[in-house]
């Protein structure tokens, strides 16, 4: 019978869903993709609050969230908050047909595989995180809606008094 149970426990596990989903605290996987103008590199932001938003052509909410991410980048850009839309379109050219008509004034980097994803654990468009300047995770957020506006721009302000 054990050796029944064990197989079982290790069928569970190897099909559960991926346990490595970020805690608060914990420490921000690393991304370097390639992007509108240039290399996007999470490394190269540290010190900064970085807001991390995981995006694609089809997703309805996302063409909600980049005029409200644009006023963040204007708004607080110059205190230390640095927007980064992680785009998982399998085809980039679908990516850039729709930054035609909803056009970010933020860094935009292209995930067709979707490594930086899946390092983070999302599981659906739009989903956010907010990174601190010390590279650590200060907040995941799934979805947009007009009622988060507010309260995603108190983390971001508070997450800026941390800057130094």
């Amino acid at each position: 019978m054990k050796p029944i149970s064990i197989a079982m426990l290790m069928a569970a596990a190897l099909g559960a869903a991926p346990a490595w989903a970020l805690e608060k605290g914990a420490a921000a996987p690393q991304f370097d993709l390639q992007g509108l103008e240039g290399a996007v590199k999470l490394a190269k932001l540290q010190g900064k609050v970085v807001y991390v938003d995981f995006w694609a052509s089809w997703c309805g909410p996302c063409r909600q969230s980049f005029p409200w991410m644009n006023e963040m980048q204007a708004k607080y850009g110059a205190k230390g908050l640095q927007i980064v839309g992680v785009n998982v379109d399998a085809n980039s050219a679908d990516a850039r047909q729709f930054l035609t008509t909803t056009p970010a004034r933020f860094a935009i980097g292209f995930d067709p595989q979707g490594a930086t994803p899946r390092s983070y654990g999302i599981k659906g468009m739009p989903s956010s995180v907010l990174i601190g300047p010390d590279g650590k995770v200060l907040l995941e957020h799934s979805g947009f809606r007009e009622a988060d506006r507010a309260e995603l721009e108190s983390k971001i302000q508070n997450a800026l008094g941390a800057v130094k």
